[in-house]
């Protein structure tokens, strides 16, 4: 049986068991059904003691969360971007890396409806997942169209469910990357984009840090050809869909930027540029498609 511990008491024996001060207040205030933003309600709160329910979901979390599993997926939500997001593990977490990525498509969106006045911006998020960049954008630039695909259906309905709760219009679809672009029929989005933004999957097979990521789905996470099969693709097939002036814009792994660069240059797009993250390691590579189909 559970010994009665206080507020505290739980909060430090967790703490030294491993988790982070932070995970562990966020784990606690889940446990008692309270909102992520009340920490300072559980300082206020210390001495109080806890019920066993409430202990038995706090440490049964502990455990979970020093195994590795994305606070995300036990508390179901995620801030990105000044976004709540609801997460669970049919999609990955969405990292605060990605938000480099999501500054530069805003700022391109908006220097191009600067120049382009009344015009509306089509924009494609590929492996949407959760939603996180779509959702992010649209939140910020309601003036641009947006698609957003991914191969998993159960990812998909992650992203429809987030775009509904925070009254987003965002048209989401199935699709291996291009391939339903392709197919013949009504057309589910325009073939041709303003900019087309993707956190594809880009960690290697045989990559150590996998170990870490066991519980978040694996098709998301790696790619073939020491995590640059996807990246390639996109890069290969995206100048078929993109207006004249267009960017691309993807996230990629911390030791792959050059690599980017080069495909990109070789397969004849401009302005080939890479952008870092807030650790200063380049996180994030574009290119502009200037030439006409």
């Amino acid at each position: 049986m559970l010994n009665s511990l206080t507020i505290d008491q739980a909060l430090n024996s967790a703490k030294g068991n491993g988790l982070t001060p932070l995970d562990a207040q966020l784990l606690m205030l889940h446990a008692l059904g309270r909102q992520s933003a009340q920490r300072a309600w559980l300082i206020a709160h210390g001495h109080e003691p806890l019920s066993k329910e409430a202990l038995r979901r706090f440490e049964e979390h502990v455990h979970k969360r020093l195994d590795h599993v994305p606070l995300s997926y036990l508390t179901g939500q995620k801030e990105f971007y000044g976004l709540s997001l609801q997460i669970d593990a049919r999609v990955l977490d969405p990292r605060a890396d990605t938000e480099t990525l999501v500054d530069w498509a805003i700022e391109l969106i908006r220097a191009q409806l600067k120049c382009s006045g009344s015009s509306k911006p089509q924009i494609l998020d590929m492996g949407t997942g959760s939603g996180a960049i779509a959702l992010a954008i649209k939140a910020n630039i309601s003036e641009c169209s947006l698609w957003a695909l991914d191969q998993s259906q159960a990812a998909l309905e992650v992203a429809q469910k987030n775009a509904l709760a925070l009254n987003l219009d965002i048209q989401f679809f199935q699709s291996q990357w291009f391939k339903a672009l392709a197919l013949p029929g009504p057309k589910i989005c325009p073939e041709s984009f303003d900019l087309i933004v993707s956190n594809p999957p880009y960690i290697a097979d045989q990559d150590p840090h996998l170990a870490q990521l066991a519980h978040e789905p694996i098709t998301a996470l790696v790619a073939h050809e020491g995590g640059l099969s996807d990246l390639i693709e996109i890069c290969t097939q995206a100048r078929h869909h993109l207006h004249f002036g267009a960017w691309l814009l993807l996230e990629h792994a911390y030791d792959q930027s050059q690599r980017v660069r080069e495909t990109l240059q070789n397969l004849g797009y401009t302005h080939v540029q890479s952008r870092c993250d807030l650790a200063g390691i380049e996180r994030c590579t574009g290119a502009q498609w200037l030439k006409m189909k």
